[in-house]
């Protein structure tokens, strides 16, 4: 409901039983659906061949029965969801991305955002490459690819890619007898790995895990590569420890699924502490506190707990209503979000209400829902982020790539206050945002700081590969 959106969720497996790979897929992408609706799939290694079936949709839309019988059985299998933060096609830039080339087949899921995508991909292309997607995450596969050509093995060329891959990227790579899991020198994503007997499993976050009954056993550390074959497991540490810990701390306010546990800390108790933490930096006098579900109501419980104001049940999501097309017409878009929330109005009429919500980013979203709790009654309506005021561009996943829609960058806090409709407005400091994990080091606050743990691309934009007529030379 905020309009920010994070770029994906990996899965993978390596069986050593035969388990059901595709099944295990399914429900583990299911569990991740929240970090990517616009497509998701899943590629299956049998015997060294690679089935693939991606398109645009929800894991339920694109996994049906018929696809299932196409991936057939196999060792070994590679999952994806996507939310496209560049690239505009859905079916065109689908993962998983299948490469065949002279050394065999290779299977890519990767989620996060590269900064140096287009440098890499004008240089590839200079020397012959044919891109047939907009999304940096080909980028990564060719890269592979080329260093596959002269390396000893698949584990070796993406070693020798991180040397060369900038910004963001959790990833899961399975070649023809090998399943390899990579996380960034920054750990921008999280990733992590668990087990289910023998059969070794790597997603984004351990909810996944939890869903198709794995064991927790480590999160990938920041750099790690770790390598799945028949000789067991191993991990290459080249890369660790040659960057800051970087994690993205709006995992833990807002990506992340509140039962997952990201680097040791979990996502469900920062939220708690974030609404905690506000209620000491923006107290006010009110009757209730509500969260905007889902995940600001973890931070309105905290908030409440604090503040010594009453919970309460604000609003009523409808958990089946599926995608939403953007409509035409501002009625349109106000009955959008009706269709989805819709305010419970005993808990609200007649009291000082205490909205909480994961962010604030372009502010029409919160405006409409604080005009529902007006018409449902509230007498006074007091808003807080527990997230702090956006106020720089994302350059490691999310669709935030410019100021040009962020409310805190164009307008100062007393008229966000106006424009939203609130009696008082609060943001989380960015202070208490680096504490909110048990792990609290190592954060990346960028968008609400402007401290970039690296470069920002030179050539930023979500379609940055997109050339339109004027730009063709012949």
């Amino acid at each position: 409901m905020s309009g920010i959106h994070e770029e994906c969720g990996v899965f993978g497996i390596y069986c050593r039983d035969g388990m059901n790979v595709v099944s295990a897929a399914y429900y583990a992408l299911y569990a991740l659906q929240h970090r990517g609706q616009e497509s998701c799939g899943i590629a299956v290694n049998d015997d060294g061949v690679i089935r693939c079936v991606k398109n645009p949709g929800l894991v339920n839309e694109v996994i049906t029965r018929e696809a299932v019988e196409t991936l057939g059985e196999g060792r070994m299998a590679v999952g994806h969801v996507r939310y496209g933060t560049s690239g505009a096609d859905p079916r065109q830039n689908a993962q998983p991305l299948v490469v065949n080339h002279i050394k065999g087949y290779m299977a890519l899921a990767h989620n996060g955002a590269l900064t140096n995508a287009r440098e890499l991909r004008e240089e590839l292309e200079l020397r012959g490459s044919i891109f047939h997607m907009t999304s940096d995450s080909e980028v990564i596969s060719y890269v592979i690819t080329r260093e596959r050509l002269s390396s000893k093995s698949i584990e070796e060329a993406v070693s020798r890619s991180m040397d060369v891959l900038k910004g963001a990227y959790s990833m899961v790579v399975m070649s023809p007898r090998k399943q390899i899991a990579a996380r960034d020198p920054f750990g921008f994503r999280p990733l992590c790995m668990g087990r289910i007997g023998e059969n070794v499993v790597f997603a984004s976050e351990s909810c996944a895990l939890d869903a198709i009954g794995a064991t927790f056993e480590r999160d990938i550390e920041p750099g790690e590569i770790v390598v799945v074959d028949e000789d067991g497991v191993r991990t290459d540490r080249t890369h660790v420890g040659v960057q800051p810990k970087r994690t993205c701390v709006f995992e833990y306010i807002y990506f992340a699924r509140p039962d997952s546990v990201i680097d040791g800390s979990s996502v469900h108790t920062a939220r708690v502490r974030a609404g905690s933490f506000l209620a000491l930096e923006h107290p006010v006098q009110a009757d209730v506190v509500i969260g905007v579900p889902d995940s600001g109501i973890d931070a309105a419980i905290g908030f409440s707990r604090q503040s010594g104001i009453p919970y309460g049940i604000g609003f009523i999501k409808n958990k089946y209503i599926g995608r939403t097309f953007i409509q035409p017409t501002q009625a349109d878009r106000e009955n959008k979000v009706r269709i989805k929330l819709n305010v419970v109005s005993s808990v609200v009429r007649g009291k000082r209400v205490v909205l909480v919500d994961d962010s604030i980013v372009r502010g029409t979203t919160s405006a409409r829902i604080v005009k529902m709790l007006r018409e449902a009654g509230a007498t006074e309506v007091h808003m807080r982020s527990s997230a702090p005021a956006f106020t720089h561009p994302c350059y490691f996943g999310t669709d935030i790539d410019s100021c040009d829609r962020l409310i805190a960058c164009r307008y100062p806090m007393d008229q966000i206050k106006d424009i939203i409709g609130v009696d008082s407005l609060g943001f989380l400091s960015v202070d208490s945002a680096a504490k909110l994990a048990d792990n609290s080091h190592g954060f990346c606050t960028a968008c609400f700081d402007g401290n970039y743990p690296c470069d920002p691309p030179k050539n930023p934009g979500k379609c940055q590969f997109e050339r339109r007529l004027s730009e063709v030379k012949d």
